[in-house]
């Protein structure tokens, strides 16, 4: 049995940090009444981000609360494109980081660092993934499903992959 301790350790660590996490993370979100359209206070700040970030880039993006379902409807160059929910603001993703870095924790002020540092890296690449894609559906919307299925989350999860191994032989101390 001692042989498997590390390894119990980080399945422990790992889905124990990742449970507390999502469901205090469900717990902020039931103070939102969705069948009334609320939408949450992250999403709302994304959705806002994503405005501002386009048009540093020179972009007509636009946002309007959606009347049928708790989502921002989003416009560009005054043609609807897309739609931005809940699952757009990257939580998820960010849970699922973190309780990665905690699976493997080092100090604690090491551990909370590349935590806060990953977490807003991860935080500004999927405002700008956003962007990206509401260009791109603009562009091409022929191409939604391919762009929305498999290209914009080979991003996200690529880059929480790189910052995992980056973790794990630069930072971890196992």
């Amino acid at each position: 049995m001692k042989q498997y301790q590390p390894f119990l350790l980080f399945i422990t660590k790992f889905f124990g940090s990742y449970i507390a996490l999502t469901l205090a993370y469900k717990a902020y979100l039931s103070k939102f009444d969705l069948q009334a359209n609320e939408i949450d206070g992250i999403t709302k700040m994304v959705s806002t981000q994503v405005v501002r970030t386009s048009r540093l880039f020179n972009q007509n993006v636009e946002i309007i609360k959606s009347n049928s379902e708790a989502a921002y409807k989003v416009l560009f160059n005054d043609q609807f494109v897309a739609r931005i929910i809940e699952g757009c603001n990257s939580i998820s993703v960010l849970l699922l980081f973190t309780s990665f870095i905690i699976a493997f924790s080092s100090s604690w002020l090491k551990t909370s660092a590349y935590i806060i540092i990953g977490s807003f890296t991860l935080y500004v690449l999927n405002i700008l993934r956003i962007d990206w894609f509401i260009w791109a559906l603009y562009h091409y919307p022929e191409q939604q499903q391919l762009l929305h299925d498999i290209v914009f989350p080979l991003l996200i999860y690529g880059l929480v992959l790189l910052l995992w191994l980056a973790w794990i032989f630069k930072f971890s101390k196992k």
